[in-house]
């Protein structure tokens, strides 16, 4: 098995004192009034920020974007909620170091493009502040690294902020496997499977579209692998008690040929435009398989250059049974079926899963689902909710900066591996070790 390079082996060496959990100061640090700071204020931070505002015992007193425009948006949201206006700042790329040197910060939150997730959070985490991410939280596995050393050395959290964590379903099925319906799980799929091309160009034959996100047209031009794990990833780790009673060891990806982005161009732009006659290395389709110290197997796909509906393809098969995502049914072994049992017309069945739903229903959503209200069907909401009450207790947030490398690996990872001619590839345990006596996620705990 190919290794993942010289950096990964290096850091795996290192000594055990430098893989001691991060700091007492992290679980002591007791905050009343949570005060954030936000960097990059565009659509999705302005997302956050509408959440942020809806929470108790919170002040935003720095906001930092490149567009004055989006600065601007940002204060009257803030001043509209009857808080006083945040400090702005503007003044180029790299002023969120000013706004993470400010004394009356606890969190800096970073929105911003893929590449600056990292050097964010480690300015924050350096100048004595809690990070959280977008996701990925890093692009690199020398960046991976650098949060986790980071983390450790200033004993500050660093979140990635992976909503889909949060989903009715995806605590659902946590409630089951931890209530025993489903067995040990065994295999996993998921993908982000969503049509990019018209945000990507940040336009369309009509014109601009809504939202664009230009940038991620860079990393399609550039990059061949899976560019963006961590909306199937962060649940399916959640359910496999990755880092925390197992991890992974191993990545193989490959890629198919790309050619969706160019014929997308072409009818939209003309022939002779640059953007079709561009080459584009990331591949239509992507797939990436994982398998973890304790023999399961993780199935990856990545594709938002091709021509479709969006899926939610997630399927969790366990020892007692199977649960699918986007079928919305479940299978449970001895009682999924149709007929009498011991009549050999009997046969296994898909199931509703509307009664299961009832029954294994979350606490979270139980107790705060009215309140879920917002951006991506209310999962935003029990994010921010979770981060912001967890550190106002000085308690550690639901996901920690092992997670946000451990996710984010699978970026350089799965490009790595395709470059290779599809090669297995070795997974660095961030954790050295530690996943073997971590608990598990629990995010029963409300306040």
């Amino acid at each position: 098995m190919s290794g993942v390079g010289e950096v990964s082996r290096r850091r795996v060496l290192q000594s055990s004192a430098a893989a001691l959990a991060l700091s007492a100061a992290q679980a002591n640090a007791q905050v009343k009034t949570l005060r954030v700071g936000l960097v990059g204020v565009g659509g999705r931070g302005t997302d956050l920020l509408g959440q942020i505002l809806r929470m108790d015992n919170v002040a935003v007193t720095a906001v930092a974007d490149i567009d004055e425009r989006h600065i601007a948006r940002a204060q009257k949201l803030v001043t509209d909620a009857k808080m006083p206006r945040p400090e702005g700042y503007g003044r180029g790329e790299k002023d969120y170091e000013r706004l993470c040197e400010r004394n009356d910060l606890d969190l800096v939150l970073n929105a911003t493009p893929w590449q600056w997730h990292t050097p964010i959070s480690v300015a924050a985490m350096k100048a004595g502040k809690h990070a959280a991410t977008e996701v990925p939280a890093a692009i690199t596995l020398e960046q991976c690294w650098e949060l986790v050393e980071t983390s450790e050395k200033t004993g500050k959290h660093c979140v990635i902020l992976e909503n889909d964590c949060y989903g009715q379903d995806t605590l659902m099925v946590l409630n089951m496997l931890r209530q025993g319906l489903l067995g040990e799980p065994l295999f996993a799929e998921g993908g982000y499977m969503h049509d990019l091309r018209s945000v990507k160009f940040g336009a369309t034959k009509a014109g601009p579209v809504s939202n664009p996100e230009t940038w991620r047209l860079e990393h399609t031009l550039k990059r061949n692998g899976n560019l963006y794990p961590t909306h199937p990833i962060g649940p399916i780790s959640w359910w496999l008690d990755i880092n925390r009673g197992d991890r992974y060891t191993s990545i193989v990806s490959m890629s198919s040929r790309g050619g969706a982005m160019r014929e997308y161009a072409e009818r939209e732009f003309g022939k002779d435009d640059w953007r079709a006659k561009a080459e584009y290395r990331l591949g239509d389709v992507n797939t990436s398989i994982l398998q973890t110290a304790r023999g399961r197997l993780v199935h990856l796909y990545l594709d938002t250059n091709t021509p479709r509906v969006k899926e939610h393809l997630t399927r969790l098969q366990c020892s007692k049974g199977v649960y699918s995502v986007m079928l919305d049914k479940i299978f449970v072994d001895g009682r999924s079926f149709r007929g009498d049992n011991e009549n050999w017309r009997a046969r296994d069945e898909w199931e509703e899963i509307a009664p299961y739903r009832e029954r294994y229903q979350h606490k979270l959503w139980r107790e705060r689902g009215e309140a879920a209200t917002g951006s991506h069907g209310g999962i935003d909401y029990m994010l921010i909710y979770r981060l912001v009450k967890r550190l106002q207790a000085g308690l550690a947030p639901d996901t920690d900066v092992y997670d946000a490398a451990a996710w984010s690996a699978i970026v350089p990872l799965s490009i790595e591996s395709v470059a290779t001619r599809s090669q297995p590839l070795e997974f660095p345990d961030f954790t050295r070790g530690r996943w073997q006596e971590r608990p598990g996620i629990n995010p029963d705990e409300i306040d």
